[in-house]
């Protein structure tokens, strides 16, 4: 049996690849922008909520996603990419939210600056988040 990319790309998370994960990470694959429950409830309209949720809750467990609390005020969601570990500081980048479409993208290559906290606050998570105008919208 030959297992496709995204069958791969879930087992190595540990992740049981699941018709609904499957088209739910292809899903996440063709967008270039970050992506909510909402956004995953219009596409996917015969699927359970719950479900849909879940998916997203199991993936975000496992690594193969990163949650994102962007100005929008709905909680979004990304792929990681392959070696990523989700560990502060070393896997926390830039995010820009798009004011007029509303849409979140990552910049993984854009890491958020060091702060030296003082002493007894330990980190464990990160968010850097720019809003404006992104170029389909600024045009």
């Amino acid at each position: 049996m030959n297992m496709t990319n995204h069958e791969q790309r879930l087992l190595s998370r540990n992740i049981q690849p699941t018709a609904m994960r499957i088209r739910i990470l292809s899903f996440m694959v063709e967008n270039k922008s970050a992506l909510g429950l909402p956004d995953l409830e219009e596409t996917f309209t015969h699927a359970d909520r719950t479900t849909l949720y879940r998916t997203l809750k199991t993936f975000l467990e496992h690594g193969l996603v990163h949650q994102i609390n962007d100005a929008s005020g709905i909680t979004k969601y990304a792929l990681c990419s392959e070696n990523c570990t989700c560990s502060y500081p070393d896997d926390v980048h830039v995010h820009f939210y798009c004011t007029s479409c509303e849409q979140t993208f990552c910049f993984p290559h854009l890491g958020i600056p060091h702060y030296d906290l003082p002493e007894n606050f330990i980190p464990s998570h990160g968010s850097f988040v720019i809003t404006g105008s992104c170029p389909s919208c600024s045009s």
